[in-house]
């Protein structure tokens, strides 16, 4: 074999390498499958990632993406190896999906997931008055929404004043009417059909709900809403303009709020990469966690 085909194939296996690595978890939980609702449903439990002799550490709440229809609480690729290595409990938590439920439904199985967190996470070394929430893509209009619409978390008895940070990591729904008149005037303009399960069905097909499901109709002073690090892909226009978005009506209210475009990345890379020390927008993120752990 030709010595260029013999460094062709070794780079194509360590891309594949670190491509898989970055799709699998890197370090196993210390607790897994641990029910906060019904038992028997599989996607009613969470993983708990902690440090040796973890006692009163602050904790990390995070909720995977898959267009509220896909993923499961598994999908945490780097990301509990870094935050445990800093010192943190990790959560990672299930959730029902579309078609099984509707969207509240959704809502309110995270703020039930939350809820146990908050009784429980102390028998797991985490503090549970020290809570960020992070999730990617649909997870990130759900951690989101959860820490701006305290009609949720409220059921649960969870406080906003126990939520210290929120990153919602490219998310395309902060504002959903915005999303789907952003989305139908652009396959109405180069004369593609309407999708059958696009955003307008999946938030409840009726203006009234996709408002009410958007985090950006509940901001407002007074509530005790965290501060936010609205991470999206740079030079994706839709999640830029969804950020931006949410980012000013957070200022807006007086709650402190940044937006930060991730640049050559794509929509899953960014999340795929959160936890590499290199990265960019783990700096970023872990600057952000920082500073809100220090209030």
């Amino acid at each position: 074999m030709k010595t260029s085909h013999v460094l062709l194939l070794a780079s194509l296996c360590c891309f594949a390498f670190s491509a898989h690595a970055a799709d699998t978890p890197t370090i196993k939980p210390t607790a897994a499958n641990v029910p906060f609702g019904d038992p028997a449903n599989p996607r009613l439990k969470v993983d708990i990632y902690a440090p040796p002799g973890a006692k009163n550490l602050p904790v990390v709440f995070w909720i995977h993406g898959g267009g509220w229809q896909a993923g499961d609480k598994t999908s945490v690729q780097l990301k509990p190896q870094a935050f445990v290595e800093k010192g943190f409990v990790f959560v990672s938590t299930g959730y029902r999906l579309l078609p099984e439920v509707d969207m509240v439904t959704i809502f309110r199985d995270i703020a039930k997931s939350l809820g146990w967190v908050h009784k429980n996470i102390a028998q797991h070394g985490g503090d549970p008055k020290r809570i960020l929430v992070g999730g990617h893509s649909a997870g990130a209009q759900l951690a989101a929404l959860i820490c701006i619409d305290e009609r949720y978390l409220k059921v649960e008895g969870v406080p906003f004043s126990v939520l210290k940070g929120c990153f919602p990591v490219d998310g395309d729904t902060y504002d959903v009417p915005a999303m789907i008149e952003t989305a139908e005037t652009r396959l109405r303009a180069h004369g593609f059909p309407m999708p059958i399960q696009g955003h307008r069905v999946k938030f409840g097909n009726t203006p009234e709900l996709h408002r009410d499901y958007s985090a950006v109709t509940h901001v407002a002073k007074g509530k005790g809403i965290p501060p936010f690090f609205i991470l999206h892909v740079a030079d994706h226009p839709d999640n830029t303009m969804q950020a931006r978005r949410l980012e000013g009506v957070l200022k807006q209210s007086g709650i402190p709020g940044k937006a930060f475009g991730a640049k050559e990345t794509n929509h899953g890379r960014i999340n795929g990469n959160l936890g590499v020390p290199e990265d960019a927008s783990t700096k970023a993120l872990f600057e952000f966690v920082a500073e809100c752990l220090k209030k």
